[in-house]
């Protein structure tokens, strides 16, 4: 698995991340629902009942249909009468004072904000599946070493075995390579174990159900890493535009908030027919009130205004208002921190690639030591104590190099974080 699969990996396959998409799915369709309320509502009931006449127009129900009442019956009588009414409600808003306007843009700043939220999660995950990926290489170079350890100490054990033999050596030379080799087995087994930690780990920000040890990375961070142009923009960076996005959203709602005082322009109709079993004169018939024999309709304007709702308004406006101050104090923090971030990350990227320029020569001459002595401690000239010690030295010299690869190659992806592209770290791959 390379590092750009990993990071393709991390997008596709983490639920929480899927998560993340589906909530900015369902904010986007705020954006419709707001525009939605410029349609008409229309409301059509139908109601048939049982009803003493003594309002001669019978009886109508709350909810869908709106009564028509005509004057009450001279005598009263508990006469059950049927009667039946049809109708139909129509409400439009074509014209809302900026209100509906206000409204989609609350919502399309809302949808931004959770698109926003998305991109800063992904960028932490892939961030942090980055730095496994390094940590893990770094483990693996180190078993590596292990291993080499192992192979030179079982080596010199065959040495001192014949050395010892012939009288040249004594025999606890033989102990003391043994007692070497397994501690360098201990050492390799315990490397062994974290990196296959490293490797579940990941595996669990890739989604992915194989087992940790039949994993192979196929990246390698020994390389050289060119120190990026200083030309990325801190606008483009996730957590900036996250707060950006946030502060869109305040002031969208701020918006909306002073809209709301606004005049509401209503335009109504209504379509009513019903049946009556006594008609005005007070006779009865039921037949007839399972008929519509009788007809209204009417249309209008309504324009209401909440005149003593703006304290209360007013209120909310200075909230929000807060609110949105506090959000561009965030987002000048931010501004701050990410510029100081990205100074401290290339100030420790220069420092790094000193220190991973001098590790190669250290490692040469210990090579070249070991290799020495090895050969003095083969023909009897020196003592086992000097050859360990340049052989850790070598090892120690190794270790070193891993390590500074693994530091420099830390404090270029640390560049990349901080300017919010981690294209900047994954272009070394290509």
């Amino acid at each position: 698995m390379s590092i750009k699969e990993t990071l393709q990996k991390v997008q596709n396959n983490l639920p929480q991340l899927e998560a993340y998409r589906q909530q900015m799915a369902a904010s986007k369709e705020n954006i419709p629902l707001a525009k939605n309320s410029l349609v008409p509502d229309l409301t059509a009931g139908y109601q048939v009942n049982m009803a003493t006449f003594n309002n001669i127009t019978g009886m109508s129900y709350p909810g869908f249909l709106l009564p028509i009442s005509g004057p009450p019956s001279i005598s009263n009588e508990l006469n059950f009468i049927p009667g039946t009414a049809l109708g139909a409600l129509i409400k439009w808003n074509p014209f809302t004072f900026g209100q509906r306007n206000a409204a989609i843009e609350k919502a399309t700043a809302q949808y931004k904000q959770a698109n926003a939220a998305y991109n800063e999660q992904l960028f932490q995950y892939q961030y942090s599946a980055l730095n496994l990926y390094l940590e893990a290489l770094y483990l693996k170079q180190v078993t590596s070493i292990s291993q080499a350890v192992i192979e030179r100490n079982r080596k010199g054990l065959e040495q001192s075995l014949v050395l010892a033999k012939n009288g040249l050596k004594p025999g606890i030379d033989t102990a003391q390579f043994q007692s070497v080799i397994t501690q360098a087995e201990i050492d390799y087994l315990q490397t062994e174990r974290t990196y296959l930690q490293k490797l579940t780990e990941l595996t669990r920000l890739t989604g992915i159900m194989t087992a940790a040890d039949s994993i192979e990375l196929t990246d390698t961070v020994f390389r050289s890493l060119l120190l990026p142009a200083a030309n990325s923009s801190i606008e483009n960076h996730p957590l900036y535009q996250s707060i950006e996005a946030q502060r869109t959203t305040t002031a969208a709602g701020l918006k909306e908030i002073q809209r709301s005082w606004a005049p509401q322009l209503d335009i109504w109709g209504n379509v009513y027919a019903r049946g009556s079993g006594v008609n005005a004169s007070g006779e009865v018939n039921k037949a007839d009130g399972f008929r519509l024999s009788r007809t209204n309709a009417g249309i209008g304007l309504q324009l209401s205004m909440p005149v003593l709702q703006y304290s209360k308004i007013n209120i909310r406006k200075k909230q929000y208002q807060y609110l949105l101050k506090a959000d561009e104090a965030r987002l000048a923090q931010a501004s701050l921190d990410i510029s100081k971030q990205i100074e401290a990350a290339e100030w420790q990227y220069r420092q790094d690639a000193k220190i991973a320029a001098k590790t190669p020569v250290q490692l040469k001459v210990a090579t070249d030591v070991y290799e020495g002595l090895k050969l003095s401690y083969e023909a009897g000239l020196i003592d086992y104590t000097r050859l360990y010690q340049s052989q850790y030295e070598l090892t120690k010299a190794a270790l070193n190099q891993a390590n500074a690869q693994l530091q420099l190659s830390r404090s270029f992806l640390a560049i990349a974080i901080a300017k919010g592209n981690l294209d900047i770290f994954l272009d070394q791959f290509n």
